[in-house]
Parts: C-alpha cells; structure tokens; sequence
C-alpha cells in the first residue's frame, strides 16, 4: 500500500456518515439543476441501511510469474457504488467498441489473433514479448483517469449518452474517483491515486487511459507487421525485430508516461492469460516453422 503512495490513512475516523450524507446531497443537486432526471435521482441515491464501507483484501496473480498479489476494494455495498456501475454500464461499451482492435477479453481470442497472424507473417525467429503495467489501478492519477474518459467520449465524437450530457458523465465520475474510502486492519484510508480496483468504473477509466498511451506503440507495431494485444494491465506482443531492437523500443516506451512503467520479458515462450504460447523454431532454432499455442493445464 505504501508503495504507490495512493492511500491516505484516516486511521480511526470512520468516513461513512459523511459520505452517505455527501453522496446523497451531491445527487440531489445534480437533480435539482437538472443534470439528472428525477428517475435517475432515485436510482443513484442511498439509504444508510443498505451500505457500508469498502474493505481491503488480496488476491494472488495466479497467471503471473511468481503469484504477486493484487490488492481488491471490494466495495459491493459503498455508497458510490450504484453510480460506479452506471457509469460503467454506459462507457464500457463504448470503450470496446473503440478499442476491439487492440484488446481481448478471453484467450480464446487471442488464439484466434495469433492464429491469423502467424499464417501470413510467422518466422522461426519471431520473437513473443509480453508486459506487465506495474500497478496500473493506483498509478493513474485521478484527474488524468477522468481526462482519459472525456478524450474517449471525444474520440467518439458524442455529445451525450442515453439523453445524458457529457459533462453530467464527467461530473459523476469525478466524484466516484474521489470518493473510494475503505476499512483495512481496523484503520480507515482515502485512495488519493487511482481508483478502487472492485469499483466497476476503474477498469473503464483505466482501459482508455492505456488506450491512448499505446496509441504510438500499436502503430509502430502494426506499421512492423507485427500483433499488438492488451488484456487490461497484460500486453502481448509478436513482432519480427531482433532482440536488441526490441529492448531498445520498450525502453523508448518506458519513456512516454511516467505514470506508466512496462516490466517486459522478450523470448520465444511465454505464459499470457490462461495460455502457453511458444514458437518451437524459434526455441529450438530449427528450419521448418511451428507456433503452437495450449491452454494452461493441457501442456
């Protein structure tokens, strides 16, 4: 927790009273000024009955080298949650659509990704990098997150959602981000980086904040005839570069963002996803060409 500098402790002050009361006055202005409908008015507000505080726990990367743990606010009931999930059910959709190009939700389509590609442009000296974006949840700052929405909704070129004004949707989403307190060894914490990751929103703000930090990597890669695939903070890339020109690349990307920092590991084997992807010829450094591609658990 310390690490990222993205909580601040409250100690014992418990934050829950004041944000219901903030929660529902914030909402309740918003309707009043005519932001939000009646309808959604009542559908966002809270009763003190029926939430609490987030809580902290972990959960173990079982997909990544050496099972690192991933810290969960796990916020079901939290005061802003009704309006986390309504924002992400309107913008999420949208960032798939943007972004279909470049992102998977399964490794069933990445195998079919890979499939295509290696059909038209597989070697047995191609080589499979894969990243990790090292704390990606608590890295983004909290204003740049909501930046990167109202970049997406203007890349979109929309003007509103389901009758609903971007500035409303940038407006709620600010106070979600703001808003993510949570209970841990007894003590109470404000996330003042990032967001919550258990709040619905923070995988939306956090896909399209990457989606335009990789916006000049996913050219450079497609302009090498390479495939460019991001599941979240997990980057897969096969390329026909040499190895030294790789590195030399992931160290430049290293540079475009200092909230973003890419652990690479270059080679011809890799673990992605629920996947073992290996390119034999490459490994083995012999004439004929074969990428196999298994399912974790069948090797």
């Amino acid at each position: 927790m310390e690490k990222t500098e993205a909580y601040e402790c409250l100690h014992q002050n418990d934050p829950l009273p004041n944000l219901i009361e903030s929660t529902n006055k914030y909402l309740l202005k918003l309707r009043l000024d005519n932001w939000i409908t009646q309808k959604q008015y009542e559908q966002l507000s809270i009763k003190k009955d029926e939430v609490e505080l987030a809580h902290l726990f972990y959960l173990s990367k079982a997909h990544k080298p050496g099972t690192p743990l991933r810290s969960i606010v796990s916020g079901l009931k939290h005061p802003t949650i009704k309006i986390s999930r309504f924002l992400d059910e309107l913008l999420r959709p949208l960032f798939d659509r943007m972004a279909s190009s470049t992102t998977v939700t399964s490794g069933i389509e990445v195998i079919k990704q890979l499939y295509e590609w290696s059909k038209r442009n597989a070697r047995q000296d191609t080589l499979i990098c894969t990243m990790d974006v090292i704390d990606l949840y608590t890295m983004i700052p909290q204003t740049e997150g909501i930046l990167a929405i109202k970049k997406m909704l203007d890349y979109l070129n929309l003007k509103q959602i389901n009758g609903l004004k971007i500035e409303t949707i940038i407006r709620l989403c600010r106070f979600v981000v703001r808003n993510n307190y949570f209970s841990y060894d007894s003590k109470y914490y404000h996330q003042i980086r990032g967001g919550a990751m258990g709040s619905p929103l923070t995988l939306t703000i956090a896909n399209a904040y990457m989606f335009f930090f990789e916006r000049d990597i996913v050219k450079q890669i497609n302009n090498s005839n390479g495939l460019y695939i991001r599941y979240i903070d997990d980057i897969f890339i096969t390329i026909n570069w040499s190895s030294q020109h790789l590195e030399k690349q992931i160290d430049r990307w290293n540079k475009f963002d200092l909230n973003i920092k890419l652990k690479a590991e270059v080679g011809y084997t890799t673990n992605f996803l629920d996947l073992y992807i290996e390119n034999k010829n490459g490994a083995k450094r012999c004439p004929s060409l074969s990428k196999t591609i298994e399912k974790k658990g069948c090797k």
